[in-house]
């Protein structure tokens, strides 16, 4: 039991915004495992690739508007996720009909619940391409492992959980780490060359509020999980409701003027949808095979992750320059990831009935 528990101290952040807590894990075949293992490091390093890419592209013509890509993700996740719903009602539309009015517009308190993770994860979303923005990929990767350490620190004081003595040392691990990447460099070659397209202040202050409002809206979701039941599906269309509505308030205040002037869709092109559908479904995709990959395989994602987003960032990207510093820090996250999802053995022999 105590294993278990160690186990489910923080779901994936991936499922904790569709709304699925950690599963048990049966024994799967090694090749399921590791198309799960692919399927993750892939979703992770081409979302913050492409993202990143499509922030600092140059191109003519005004840039696509993230405000407006994180409203047009949202619609398309509510969409995806109508579309799960109607095949499982066999492909009924009476039943799905009936399923959306019974489980979200007959019961607006349960619904209005979905507000206040959905307003938070709206903000995190819209931060994210604040921090692409001004901060290379590899740096990125790596301080964003931050939201492990606030996921955790909600869930203790939230949930009441207990973390074991190799979770504690893994977030001091993992502190340190970001401490160490984020460590200034007077390094010629790094001064000579510009490496990022804007402020390293403005990017590292946009991760840190996202990994705050990461930690706080999922372990805020898991609590509503706890306490009522209903469809994976129905929940992202409820989070997505919201999600559109805060998300076109924000395109209003901030991007307003810019909309009413060259449209909604300015800037939009094949790469910029990619990352729209990425940023929709990836924790779709990922929910659908988060279920076959244990604690190990998803420290073996985030560290492949966090390589070939340097490798990229260094030899395709050419917007980051790694230094001896850097690579140490990273190291000490990678170390920090695995020593988090490290469940122990228990020791001596089983006491027979």
């Amino acid at each position: 039991m105590a294993a278990e528990e160690q186990k489910k101290v923080e779901p994936e952040p991936a499922m904790q915004e569709i709304g699925i807590s950690e599963p048990e894990h049966p024994a799967m075949s090694s090749n399921l495992k590791y198309l799960s293992l692919g399927i993750l490091v892939f979703q992770t390093t081409t979302l913050v690739l492409t993202m990143r890419y499509s922030r600092t592209l140059k191109e003519e013509g005004p840039r696509y508007l993230s405000s407006t890509a994180v409203v047009a993700a949202e619609f398309l996740k509510i969409a995806a996720c109508v579309i799960l719903v109607y095949r499982d009602n066999s492909c009924n539309f009476r039943a799905l009909n009936r399923l959306l009015s019974d489980e979200i517009f007959h019961k607006p308190m349960e619904t209005l619940k979905l507000a206040i993770p959905s307003g938070i994860y709206t903000l995190q979303n819209n931060l994210l391409y604040v921090a692409l923005s001004n901060l290379d990929a590899a740096t990125y990767q790596v301080t964003y492992q931050l939201k492990i350490l606030t996921t955790a620190l909600f869930s203790v004081f939230m949930l009441n959980k207990k973390l074991s003595v190799y979770q504690w040392l893994s977030l001091v691990i993992l502190m340190m780490g970001v401490a160490f990447v984020q460590w200034p460099s007077d390094s010629p070659e790094t001064s000579s060359k510009e490496i990022s397209a804007g402020s390293q202040v403005v990017g590292v202050l946009a991760v840190l509020i996202a990994c705050f409002s990461s930690g706080f809206a999922g372990v805020y979701f898991e609590k509503i999980l706890k306490e009522t039941k209903q469809s994976v599906w129905i929940r992202n269309i409820q989070l997505g409701f919201f999600g559109s509505i805060f998300g076109l308030l924000g395109v209003y205040i901030f991007d307003g003027d810019r909309v009413s002037q060259n449209g909604f869709f300015q800037g939009y092109n094949k790469l910029t949808w990619t990352v729209v559908a990425l940023q929709a479904l990836g924790g779709l995709v990922i929910a659908a095979v988060i279920k076959y990959a244990d604690n190990i395989l998803k420290g073996f994602a985030t560290s492949l992750s966090i390589i070939l987003s340097t490798l990229i960032s260094y030899f395709w990207l050419q917007d980051f320059i790694p230094t001896s510093v850097f690579f140490f820090g990273a190291v000490l996250v990678i170390i920090a990831t695995f020593l988090y999802g490290y469940v122990p053995k228990p020791t001596g022999n089983p006491i027979k009935a």
